[in-house]
């Protein structure tokens, strides 16, 4: 088919069918064969009543129910692997993403022959203090880490070629990273195109304070995996070899003064227990960078969740 919308969602009972609605509009009047993937994740709410419901009108409607809230991520990995289209695009449920942006992100992939296309948020309606900011300072932080030049990594509205996402595998918080993701994969050609940012009409916003946290952590760990996901043993045995190498010219040290001076204490000395400290952490470097590369040589997946039911997927 012409593209597979996937939509992750978390209690958005109320905006569904108007998103729904919408979205086939504009499918029907550019004649796009499509498919709508809802993942709910967990909600607590009606959602999943509604997607069985939209989906009892409207066959092209899917949906993954999962038994508990995974994240954001995880559903957005799950509508991946079920996606058919020959472009993927993703957008959140809460209305502040517009379809009207589907054909120009399509044609974008289709036409301009880009691997992937990112949102551009670039007139919001979020607070500055607690999204606007930490958002600017995370973007630039991954610019510079990545050299990837969006402006907007964490955009929800986004659009893929097929063999993108079945390329990738997105885990933990990694959804803020899928551009980086998809470069380390080898889709080279990333473009980014300015896309209407709404005002949340239904609901509440479901990210907290701890996106602040999670997104330090989230862009360390992406930069470790990028490097060494596949080598750990690099990064490790080179730390290790460090500090077991100057651990030993400590002790050379200690050697050389006790010859020179034999009624002094080596123990007496601080340098003797630093040397000590640092043996020990070398050691330690080399033991973590060997079960890495035993973990990542035999790790069969790192994506498991318990999917409570699925509708119109086979």
């Amino acid at each position: 088919m012409d593209i597979s919308i996937v939509v992750p969602l978390l209690n958005e009972e109320e905006s569904l069918p108007e998103l729904c609605a919408w979205i086939e509009r504009v499918v029907t009047a550019n004649d796009l064969s499509y498919e709508i993937i809802m993942i709910d994740d967990g909600s607590t709410d009606n959602s999943w009543l509604v997607i069985e419901q939209l989906r009892a009108k409207n066959p092209n409607i899917k949906g993954i129910k999962f038994q508990r809230n995974y994240g954001k991520s995880a559903a957005l990995n799950e509508g991946f692997k079920a996606a058919m289209g020959k472009v993927v695009i993703t957008m959140d449920a809460d209305m502040q993403d517009s379809p009207d942006e589907i054909p120009e992100l399509r044609r974008m992939i289709i036409e301009d022959g880009y691997d992937l296309v990112s949102g551009w948020k670039k007139k919001r309606f979020d607070n500055t203090l607690t999204k606007n900011i930490p958002s600017k300072f995370f973007n630039w932080a991954t610019r510079r880490m990545s050299k990837i030049y969006l402006h907007d990594f964490n955009c929800g509205l986004k659009a893929y070629k097929y063999k993108v996402v079945k390329s990738i595998e997105v885990y933990g918080e990694m959804h803020r990273y899928i551009p980086v993701l998809a470069k380390w994969a080898g889709f080279k050609k990333i473009g980014e195109k300015v896309v209407e940012h709404r005002k949340r009409k239904y609901g509440i916003t479901k990210f907290g304070w701890e996106r602040f946290v999670n997104g330090f952590l989230d862009l360390a760990s992406i930069t470790f995996v990028g490097k060494y996901g596949k080598r750990p043993m690099h990064f490790f045995g080179l730390w290790g070899s460090a500090v077991l190498v100057l651990s030993v010219l400590m002790v050379l040290y200690l050697i050389i003064s006790k010859i020179i001076e034999p009624e002094y204490a080596i123990t007496n000395r601080p340098v003797f227990y630093i040397s000590l400290t640092l043996m020990v952490m070398g050691t330690l470097m080399f033991i973590a960078g060997f079960l890495g590369e035993l973990i990542t040589r035999n790790a069969a997946g790192r994506n498991h969740y318990l999917i409570e039911q699925k509708t119109g997927i086979e």
